[in-house]
């Protein structure tokens, strides 16, 4: 050991360095234990959503934030199902490995959606009736007894179009309801194997898009547009232009009127807080740009459809991205705000502990020189007030073990000038013993003259 650094510990007491120091650090150690219990887990790198059909929007959707999320270091991993009560299922069954999903407006109406949360309303979903003849269809009750396609088991379309037609008094015979849907009821309407197709999508699905641009293939207007509305709160109005699609080709030919249902992106609750708000920024830069049913940032919004609203979606919706993300990568980000609930136990303990250590250790260092001063005080007084109940030679003895006591006392070097106060002080009692032992002793200041 250097003699500078052996002469600096020769100032300081280890023991009771050691004495102060370790219940601070007991302390700071269990609250960093207590802290570790709040720290969130580090985020999967995966993040499993459940969507639709080959070719339709929300496997589209799905792409789109598949190559957002891949930009943060997280994977995406797809999902395809037959479309919006799959993956409804899918989120309801605990046994199913999946995180979010991408469900239909209205297609979890009645049903036990505990567990569940809304992510927000992403876009709206028109419901098309596309037809071939030379009548103008604007009612589904025109659609009795003609074959049309309603979508596969399992799809959202399905269970939208039965709730629908049976509103219309269709259900069953002399009407043919076809189980197929998406691209293969597309090329069954252009083939003629069904005289109708009922399809929920956005314009750019793959089935919408192929029929919109079909010759011979009309479009119905929904003359009950608004009392659809009125009767299922889950449903919305909306006007598809003339020329909307097409400016060169006119298509459409004339103003649609169409009913729409909403996407809805849905979690479990127990998927990451830091993974959803990273969903939900790929959602906005998808979702928010205009179209030909929404306005610029119209969507996605929190208006509530069948689950309720996430804390951290609610909190996104009014706030924006974590202020972390905002400013670091999504990486940092989490790190940074997963310890930073170590910082607790640090601002809460230990700064004010390492502020009051000093003061505990030199009270601890003094009290054993304090102490021997209370001994020294009760010793004079005694001494003072009858001296005769012991003998000089006791008063005498009673003084030298306290300075003996004192002179090895084991003090650090920078309180030793207490240390040699309270020597001189035993000194000054001495002398205090001295004079009274001469005065007890007849004739003693004669002879001391």
């Amino acid at each position: 050991m250097r003699p500078r650094l052996r002469r600096k510990l020769s100032e300081y007491s280890l023991r009771d360095l050691l004495v102060v120091a370790l219940p601070i650090l007991l302390v700071i150690l269990a609250g960093f234990w207590l802290a570790s219990r709040f720290i969130k887990p580090a985020p999967p790198d995966t993040l499993t959503i459940t969507t639709g059909a080959e070719g339709a929007a929300y496997q589209y959707y799905a792409a789109r934030y598949k190559a957002i999320l891949a930009r943060n270091g997280i994977k995406l991993q797809e999902l395809r199902s037959e479309g919006s009560v799959e993956n409804l299922r899918r989120l309801r069954d605990g046994n199913f490995t999946v995180d979010v999903g991408l469900v239909q407006g209205g297609t979890a109406a009645g049903m036990d959606t505990e567990g569940l949360v809304s992510l927000g309303s992403l876009c709206p979903e028109p419901v098309w009736v596309f037809y071939r003849g030379k009548e103008t269809l604007d009612r589904l009750t025109q659609l009795k007894g003609k074959r049309v396609a309603v979508g596969v088991d399992g799809s959202g379309t399905r269970q939208l179009a039965l709730l629908l037609l049976e509103a219309n008094g269709i259900k069953g015979e002399p009407t043919h309801l076809v189980p197929v849907g998406g691209l293969a009821a597309a090329a069954a309407l252009i083939k003629g194997d069904v005289d109708a197709v009922m399809l929920v999508g956005a314009p750019r699905s793959g089935a919408v898009w192929t029929l919109l641009y079909s010759e011979g293939v009309k479009i119905m207007s929904f003359s009950q547009a608004e009392a659809y509305t009125r009767r299922y709160p889950f449903l919305s109005k909306d006007v598809l232009p003339a020329g909307g699609i097409d400016f060169v080709r006119n298509i459409p030919d004339r103003d649609i009127s169409l009913v729409s249902a909403t996407a809805t992106l849905v979690a479990r609750e127990d998927t990451h807080p830091a993974l959803i708000n990273l969903l939900m920024q790929a959602a906005n830069e998808v979702h928010s740009r205009p179209g030909l049913f929404q306005k610029a940032h119209e969507y996605p919004n929190a208006t509530p459809v069948d689950f309720e609203l996430s804390k951290d979606a609610e909190h996104y919706f009014k706030s924006g991205p974590p202020l972390l993300q905002r400013y670091l990568p999504f990486w940092a980000a989490t790190l940074v705000d997963r310890t930073m609930v170590m910082l607790i136990p640090i601002i809460a303990l230990l700064l004010p502990l390492l502020k009051i250590a000093p003061g505990l250790y030199t009270w601890r260092v003094k009290s054993r020189i304090f102490r021997y001063y209370g001994e020294l005080m009760f010793l004079e007084a005694e001494m003072e007030s009858d001296f005769s109940r012991r003998t000089p030679e006791e008063w005498r003895t009673q003084l030298t073990r306290l300075e003996n006591l004192a002179r090895h006392l084991p003090t650090p070097r920078s309180f030793m000038d207490q240390l040699y106060t309270l020597r001189s002080h035993i000194e000054m009692v001495r002398a205090t013993l001295e004079r009274l032992s001469a005065q007890a002793i007849p004739g003693a200041d004669d002879i001391s003259a």
